[in-house]
C-alpha cells in the first residue's frame, strides 16, 4: 500500500508503563493526591476505567479518521485533521463518557493543549508513568504517549520531515515545538478528568 508508511506515522502508539508515585501536584494552592491503582477505592477504581475506556475511544476515532484521511489525500492532508477535527473529536467523546479528555505535552504543537493547573509539575518532570490524582471525589490522569519509529515522519528531527509535512506543520500550526523527537522518546500524555461521583 502506497500510503503505509504515513499511515503508521498518523496512527499514535500509545505505550504505557506501570504506575508509580510521585510528589502531588498542586491546583491553584489544592492539593491533588497521587494514587496508586492498588490504593484506589472502588469507586476511584471505576472512574480510572472510565478513564481508560475514554483514551482508548478517542485514540480509536482519531486514528479511524486519520487512516482514512491519508489513503484518500496523503500524509500532509492528515494534519489539518490534527488542527480541526481532533478537538471536536475529544469533545464528542468527553461528552460520551461524562468527563474532560484532551492531550498535553512538554512541546506542543497546538498551544491549546497546554497542561491544566494540577499536570503542571508532572508534565515539567516528565513523568514516564501512568500517574493518577484525586482530589474531593475527582479522579485525574495522565497516561504517556511514546514516539514509535512510525511517528518521526511529522515528529522527528526537522531534515527527516517530508517537505509536504513541513508545509502543512507551518501552515496550521507556526508555533509547532514538536519535531526533534526521537524513537521511544515520550511525546506527551493523554490528560482526562473525571468529576466527582463520575465513576459510575
Amino acid at each position: 500500500m502506497k500510503n503505509l508508511p504515513a499511515l503508521m506515522a498518523l496512527s499514535a502508539l500509545v505505550l504505557l508503563v506501570a504506575p508509580g508515585c510521585r510528589q502531588p501536584a498542586q491546583d491553584a494552592g489544592t492539593a491533588w493526591t497521587i494514587v496508586a491503582e492498588g490504593d484506589m477505592t472502588a469507586e476511584q477504581t471505576a472512574q480510572r476505567e472510565k478513564v481508560l475506556a475514554a483514551r482508548d475511544a478517542m485514540f480509536t476515532s482519531l486514528k479511524g479518521r486519520l487512516m482514512e484521511v491519508v489513503g484518500s489525500e496523503g500524509p500532509a492532508a492528515a494534519i489539518s485533521v490534527c488542527s480541526k477535527e481532533a478537538p471536536q473529536i475529544a469533545e464528542q467523546v468527553s461528552e460520551e463518557y461524562g468527563l474532560k479528555i484532551g492531550r498535553t505535552s512538554f512541546r506542543l504543537r497546538n498551544p491549546g493543549n497546554a497542561p491544566p493547573t494540577w499536570a503542571k509539575q508532572l508534565v515539567a518532570d516528565r513523568v514516564g508513568e501512568p500517574t493518577f490524582l484525586t482530589q474531593e471525589g475527582k479522579l485525574a490522569a495522565l497516561l504517556p504517549i511514546r514516539i514509535q519509529a512510525q511517528c518521526l515522519m511529522c515528529h522527528g528531527p526537522e531534515d527527516t520531515i517530508p517537505p509536504p509535512v513541513k508545509e502543512a506543520l507551518a501552515e496550521h500550526y507556526p508555533k509547532d515545538q514538536a519535531t526533534g523527537f526521537q524513537n521511544g522518546d515520550l511525546r506527551g500524555w493523554f490528560c482526562v478528568e473525571v468529576p466527582a461521583g463520575g465513576g459510575s
